[in-house]
């Protein structure tokens, strides 16, 4: 699929089918992560996979937002990992979470899978309840599979500013 055309048509699924996500996919999926760039190819992310009933359970102690989805990626970074700007010692971890997160998410779109970025959740819970490092931060997580029949993007999905409200272009 064209580049442009995938990142139009993909939208945020809410809605899953019960149709298991092949195995072969995920992995792609994954590879998609493990290939994202990073600050000074630190690599900080790691990726749980949460695959049974009993995982994905638990997290409804962290979120009300996983839509029913077979499968979901908890994204985080290891801060110990991370890269860390040199001027004021920004941790560039979360970033690179974040670039690893949209290369899964375009990845999965062209495999016909939907996913949709949670950012609402309990950091603090998550952490407790999958026993992460103490140096290692949630950022997103990420339900995964195929829409159903009747998914569809919500209406703002298609409501995008003109290109200069959001491009500034430096002339002399």
């Amino acid at each position: 699929m064209e580049f442009l055309k995938l990142a139009k048509e993909r939208y945020s699924v809410r809605q899953y089918s019960n149709k298991p996500v092949e195995e072969e996919k995920l992995a792609m999926v994954l590879e998609a992560g493990r290939v994202a760039p990073t600050a000074a190819n630190k690599q900080p992310q790691r990726i749980f996979v949460l695959k049974t009933v009993d995982e994905i359970k638990k997290l409804h102690e962290c979120t009300r937002y996983d839509f029913h989805s077979p499968i979901v990626l908890i994204i985080a970074y290891d801060k110990s990992v991370s890269w860390k700007r040199k001027y004021d010692a920004h941790d560039g971890g979360e970033i690179d979470a974040s670039i690893v997160t949209t290369h899964m998410m375009l990845q999965a779109w062209e495999l016909g899978l939907g996913t949709c970025w949670v950012g609402s959740f309990d950091p603090v819970k998550v952490k407790e309840l999958f026993a992460f490092p103490e140096t290692f931060e949630p950022v997103a997580l990420f339900p995964l599979g195929y829409p159903s029949s009747d998914a569809k993007p919500i209406p703002l999905h298609y409501s995008r500013n003109a290109l200069l409200e959001g491009v500034n272009l430096f002339t002399k």
